[in-house]
């Protein structure tokens, strides 16, 4: 279905969501331990591909807890590239990617598995399975966790609550407007409370009044403590928020704002 404007109103946080201080924000595991200093670190990175595209060069960032955090720059500078980096799926050719207190050039296996479940993504195109319920896909990552059935129903319903989806939990994607599978997505990210969210063009595919919601619900994360960094291309977008923005342009990054 096409991205047709969601006439629902998204309702305020309750106190039924789970805020992220008591759930996967802390690990026993010390590899992915807290950290009193910046929640994430770039120390002079560089991505070149194998075929030689110059993605990022030199860049270097610090992101503190609690930041809600725009990329722009336009397609092809590299803004999925340093999302990649953080959640490890890509390597740095040069330089470190820290996260939590970890450089991720030094997790293998395990570790990065369990360092990934701190990181919520949120993609462009959705990636919900298509034949599985809305309540299915949000809670595949707990099952893919080894959530039990029980915690699984209790984080379910308050996570589709918090985005407005309640009343679709039987619903399968290609019956949902495009803002309604990007929301399922958000809770996909979400439903096992990472203290960090990753939103790779979150409103690329959207309308005006889709691409506010969805700003909107990234919004009331980040004020119950959730990190949030958004790539971006749509400057009134980002003209239109007050929060920290930061331009990559030729592989170079540079603070605009904040």
């Amino acid at each position: 279905m096409s991205a047709t404007t969601d006439r629902s109103a998204i309702p305020p946080f309750g106190q039924s969501f789970i805020p992220p201080d008591q759930a996967a924000s802390t690990s026993a595991d010390p590899a992915v331990g807290q950290s009193a200093g910046p929640l994430i670190e770039l120390e002079q990175v560089t991505k070149i591909y194998d075929n030689g595209c110059r993605a990022l060069l030199g860049v270097n960032l610090r992101i503190k807890r609690g930041e809600f955090l725009f990329v722009t720059g336009p397609s092809g500078s590299g803004k999925s590239t340093l999302l990649k980096l953080l959640y490890g799926e890509e390597q740095a050719t040069q330089g470190d990617v820290i996260v939590n207190g970890v450089t991720l050039t030094k997790l293998k296996g395990n570790q990065l598995a369990k360092l990934r479940r701190q990181i919520g993504i949120v993609f462009q195109d959705y990636k919900l399975i298509p034949r599985r319920t809305v309540s299915e896909n949000v809670a595949f990552v707990l099952w893919a966790q080894g959530f039990t059935r029980k915690e699984i129903h209790r984080r379910l319903l308050p996570t589709l609550r918090m985005v407005g989806l309640q009343d679709k939990t039987h619903c399968f994607p290609e019956e949902l407007s495009g803002g309604e599978q990007q929301r399922v997505s958000i809770a996909r990210a979400v439903v096992g409370t990472p203290p960090i969210l990753l939103a790779d063009e979150p409103t690329g595919n959207l309308d005006p009044d889709n691409s506010h919601q969805v700003i909107k619900i990234l919004q009331r994360l980040n004020a119950i403590g959730i990190t949030v960094i958004i790539t971006t291309h749509d400057e009134q977008l980002v003209r239109q928020s007050h929060c920290p923005v930061v331009q990559i342009r030729d592989g170079r990054l540079i603070r605009v704002r904040g």
